[in-house]
């Protein structure tokens, strides 16, 4: 069943909406109170053009956090279980967000400009309420707001050969997760070298809403001959590659090492950041549950609306939060958080669809 998205100023278009809908876009979800695509040709049809050639995601909906001021960097640590102390200032940071229980508030990206400058790139919650709140209660001389800056990625297999034709050989000089600013035009972008798949690529800072379109337009042309189309986060490709979706695979109920997160957890090294003596306590216990790759055999499944509860001999121990069937692996992908006893590789449980019951197997690893 396919349903009318009703417009308003509540939810609002991005700079690249224009060339997002000249492009034939299908679907959009709501994330951050902004327009995302989810399929132009079809999820299979982009799955294998973004494996194969590269396209261009408009990914403005990752809204920005600005920490500016002198106690950015203190605020900045507060936020994640995350050791920033070494963090150079053209990197970029896979941080978990954590409140005072240790539950995941946001899995963003810290970009760090300096210290007294930092970019939070969120996931899709309020998260910007609660840096205030904690910049204000801690009375930190920092400002915090939304500034207008909007992400467009570039990913797939030719994404370094068309970021060259637009920024020059400097991009080869982007290491992962590492940021540079490059001119463009009259001004000049953050670029990145990250993105929200496994086939390589890039994420640019366009900052300034009126500089959008001229970037998506050049992004085209100079890729015509590389077969650039316009793409968005597959769930299909993200599956294969254990990129975790908050909201879906993991929310404020979950902590960091129930999410696999606990090579980014510092607690015992005397990091002050909130929610350090919960995840202290679950480090010294372990997880009660965690997340795993679980491959469902058989006939294609519909992807999940609501979680799937899975089973072992009757009783309940986890449940499926995004499924999908691929095409280059044979099998429905699948990422659950599995209770502890049950995750162990090879593992077969019963997992309930709306198609029925079903087997489902634990993996030790995603599939890409």
């Amino acid at each position: 069943m396919s349903h009318m998205i009703s417009h308003s100023r509540r939810l609002r278009d991005t700079p690249f909406t224009p060339g997002v809908e000249a492009a034939g876009v299908k679907g959009y979800t709501v994330y951050n109170r902004m327009l995302l695509p989810t399929v132009f040709e079809s999820v299979e049809a982009d799955y294998h053009h973004l494996k194969t050639h590269v396209q261009v995601w408009d990914v403005a909906v990752e809204r920005q956090i600005e920490l500016n001021g002198p106690d950015a960097s203190r605020l900045m640590q507060m936020l994640t279980p995350r050791d920033l102390s070494r963090m150079q200032d053209d990197q970029c940071y896979y941080v978990p967000v954590t409140d005072q229980r240790g539950g995941m508030l946001n899995d963003p990206v810290a970009v760090k400009h300096s210290d007294t400058r930092w970019w939070i790139s969120i996931a899709d919650s309020d998260l910007l309420l609660w840096v205030k709140g904690l910049a204000i209660g801690a009375g930190l001389n920092v400002e915090v707001f939304e500034p207008d800056v909007s992400p467009l990625a570039v990913q797939g297999p030719k994404a370094e050969a068309l970021m060259e034709r637009m920024f020059g050989s400097a991009v080869h000089d982007i290491r992962f997760f590492r940021q540079k600013r490059l001119p463009f035009a009259s001004t000049s972008f953050v670029v990145a070298r990250s993105g929200y798949s496994k086939q390589g690529g890039f994420e640019i800072y366009v900052e300034g809403t009126r500089h959008g379109m001229a970037l998506w337009e050049a992004l085209f042309k100079a890729g015509e001959d590389l077969n650039v189309r316009a793409g968005c986060p597959n769930l299909i490709e993200r599956i294969e590659g254990g990129l975790l979706s908050y909201g879906n695979d993991m929310t404020a109920e979950n902590t960091p090492l129930e999410c696999g997160l606990g090579k980014f957890c510092c607690p015992a090294e005397g990091i002050d950041f909130i929610g350090r003596d919960a995840l202290a306590a679950e480090l010294a216990s372990g997880p009660a549950r965690q997340i795993r790759a679980i491959s469902i055999p058989g006939e294609p499944v519909i992807p999940p609306r609501t979680a799937w509860l899975l089973f072992k001999d009757g009783l309940r121990a986890g449940q499926v939060t995004s499924a999908a069937w691929s095409p280059d692996f044979a099998t429905n992908v699948a990422i659950g958080m599995v209770e502890a006893g049950h995750w162990q590789d090879g593992t077969e449980l019963t997992v309930e669809t709306p198609q029925g019951a079903r087997l489902a197997r634990v993996q030790e690893r995603f599939w890409a």
